[in-house]
């Protein structure tokens, strides 16, 4: 683009999109760099990339950029929480009672499963500890599906049984 072509253009348009930024940004300081930085933008085109409507290309650049400056400032604005609101957020972590109340309802569970059979045992942990299906656990066992269906309803039975008493 020729630099009597860019300054024509400047001249004739510079006004009008500087005013249409204004309006969307209501700031005049940086309506006027946006306008600059819009008409930076179609002299860095290519001159063999013939721009047609250069009007709208500029309204469409300057909108653009307009809507990337409104972006970037969301983007970095930054809110400061009060003291008491952070202090009323729960911990990640559980209060000593829950860990300890945790460690007992653990050390129960793992009582009961003491209890069970040694076989029946192992298919559950198999199956609930190491997350394996009841046809791998079946596999691994030696039995039917439907021994290890039944190794498990009894597990699951007797636990629930010692867990109410």
């Amino acid at each position: 683009m020729s630099g009597r072509n860019l300054k024509q253009l400047f001249l004739n348009y510079r006004t009008e999109i500087q005013t249409y930024l204004v309006k969307q940004l209501r700031d005049s300081d940086l309506a006027a760099d946006l306008t600059q930085e819009t008409f930076l933008r179609y002299a860095q085109q290519p001159a063999n990339g013939a721009i047609l409507q250069e009007r709208a290309y500029l309204y469409r650049t300057a909108r653009n950029l307009a809507i990337d400056h409104l972006r970037a400032r969301q983007r970095q604005q930054t809110t400061s929480t009060p003291s008491e609101v952070l202090a009323g957020i729960a911990e990640d972590r559980p209060s000593l009672e829950d860990a300890t109340d945790a460690k007992e309802r653990l050390s129960l569970l793992q009582g009961i499963v003491e209890e069970l059979p040694l076989r029946t045992r192992q298919i559950l942990i198999l199956i609930r500890i190491e997350g394996k299906s009841y046809a791998e656990t079946a596999a691994m066992m030696q039995l039917s599906i439907s021994a290890v269906q039944k190794h498990m309803n009894f597990a699951i039975r007797y636990m629930a049984s010692r867990l109410r008493r």
